[in-house]
């Protein structure tokens, strides 16, 4: 879809097609998936198609930018996404449609809380928002892996910038208490990894040393790979680049080289 009056000549675009509305003031908060457009919905394609300018980190504009080589692109060079938000926002109340890109889904630890934090400080009307869901990797890393969360499920980052680890331990050892299948963000780098001992040994205390886990590296990128290993192994794994990791439950079980929850 494009808008009305738009081109790949960069004509600003006056009428939405996506929302059939007005693309002036709009500002989407975009999705991408795991990888390039290959990964995309069709929404979030439109989206982009109809943006005059797409705000984005380097790896996610690297992944898209060879599609829309005919947009403007705002990159941040900032660790303070709070003063980037707010500069898509203004860019939008210039008038103009803005995209906001996030690796995997905008709302499950991307941007688009952020976004609505700042129009709420700043008296933005709600309907100049529209948040454009993506392809988590829970779900593009587990569909490498094969099917590991068709029963019950929990998703929780490792990151405790903004989440206490005590908080974090409290969740983990839930999940592995009722028998619910973990998947696991951001769990690289040296600090991650000890983390990541941590994590086994308070599922090990609910689980079978035997649960079946995976990690996939790279979902939908370059190098992409997966590797099946048993909760006692997992715990001595270093994961390289990106890597998502699933903790199976009671229910899981490895077929044809692939990690399977059976939930009947």
């Amino acid at each position: 879809m494009y808008c009305v009056g738009d081109s790949l000549s960069g004509m600003e675009s006056k009428v939405c097609t996506l929302r059939g509305g007005e693309c002036a003031n709009m500002l989407y908060v975009v999705g991408i998936g795991p990888g390039g457009p290959a990964y995309m919905t069709k929404e979030a394609e439109d989206a982009l198609w109809e943006s005059d300018i797409i705000f984005g980190d380097t790896t996610c504009v690297k992944l898209i930018k060879a599609y829309y080589p005919h947009k403007e692109y705002d990159i941040t060079i900032t660790q303070d996404e709070k003063a980037y938000c707010e500069r898509a926002l203004a860019e939008s109340e210039k008038g103009r449609c803005v995209s906001y890109i996030c690796s995997g889904d905008s709302a499950v630890y991307g941007a688009a809380a952020l976004i609505y934090r700042m129009a709420e400080e700043h008296q933005i009307a709600e309907k100049q928002i529209d948040v454009i869901a993506g392809v988590t990797a829970a779900l593009s890393g587990g569909a490498v892996l094969g099917a590991p969360l068709s029963g019950d499920f929990m998703v929780v980052s490792l990151d405790d910038r903004q989440t206490s680890w005590e908080k974090i331990e409290r969740r983990i050892s839930c999940a592995a208490m009722s028998d619910t299948i973990l998947c696991l963000y951001n769990t690289t780098s040296e600090k991650q990894y000890h983390t990541l001992r941590r994590v086994c040994d308070l599922v090990l205390e609910y689980q079978s040393e035997k649960t079946v886990c995976g990690y996939v590296e790279n979902i939908g990128r370059e190098g992409e790979s997966y590797k099946i290993v048993s909760l006692k192994e997992l715990k001595e794994i270093e994961p390289d680049d990106i890597a998502t990791i699933f903790i199976g439950n009671s229910e899981t079980v490895e077929v044809m080289g692939k990690m399977v929850t059976y939930h009947i």
